[in-house]
């Protein structure tokens, strides 16, 4: 499990983006990147990480299903996951 501070601090760039999105459009269409420069950091969607909805684990991260590795393959084996089942020949 990843620290609580580490999942809210994800939560908060996450806010951070959504809340810069159109500034940051414009000032990019507009071509003014000493403005794009005075935004904070966080407004970047570049800076936001992928990290699994149930343990917070950063690394491992499957799109498909917003999840880690480890906790597809245990959910897969106690069939959680509708469709997916455990390869066998």
């Amino acid at each position: 499990m990843a620290k609580e501070s580490m999942k809210a601090r994800e939560v908060k760039r996450e806010k951070c983006v959504e809340r810069y999105a159109e500034k940051r459009a414009a000032l990019k269409a507009a071509g003014d990147y000493v403005g794009l420069q005075k935004l904070p950091r966080n407004a970047s969607p570049v800076r936001k990480h992928n990290r699994c909805k149930i343990t917070g684990r950063p690394k491992g991260y499957m799109r498909q299903f917003g999840i880690s590795r480890v906790k597809f393959r245990e959910m897969a084996n106690f069939g959680l996951i509708p469709g997916v089942k455990k390869a066998s020949w």
